[in-house]
């Protein structure tokens, strides 16, 4: 099965950077999609099917936090998991996104090892089940 992915950070060399490492992971991926702050993001999901997001917290128009909650406003984006992958290190914000339904939290800077291990755990646990409309 291949999926469909959302990347979603302001930075493009964070976006390009994500995009790489996937690709090198193994993971068999039909689209990769990309959005620079939540806002953004949004719009790419009302015309485009994605399997999880990669969420960045701090960008500009619509932040990671207020992304997931409309995300969660919503039936089946609802369903979507999010892998949160930034600088911020604030508990308080941290257990919020994971209030939030948040399946996994990657701080920045972060190797590309991280990267690909979060994803393989991830993808193993989310999608050896069937889980979800594909």
């Amino acid at each position: 099965m291949a999926f469909n992915i959302l990347i979603v950070d302001d930075s493009s060399s964070i976006r390009r950077l994500l995009r790489k490492i996937i690709e090198l992971s193994g993971l068999e991926v039909d689209r990769i999609h990309e959005a620079s702050d939540g806002l953004e993001a949004l719009k790419v999901l009302e015309r485009e099917w994605v399997d999880f997001i990669m969420c960045d917290i701090h960008m500009p128009q619509m932040d990671g936090i207020e992304f997931l909650r409309k995300l969660r406003e919503d039936e089946v984006l609802g369903r979507i998991p999010v892998i949160m992958i930034s600088t911020e290190g604030r508990e308080e914000i941290i257990q919020e996104a994971r209030k939030l339904g948040v399946k996994a939290y990657v701080k920045k800077p972060f190797t590309p090892e991280e990267i690909r291990d979060v994803i393989e755990k991830f993808v193993g646990e989310e999608f050896s089940r069937d889980a979800g409309p594909h």
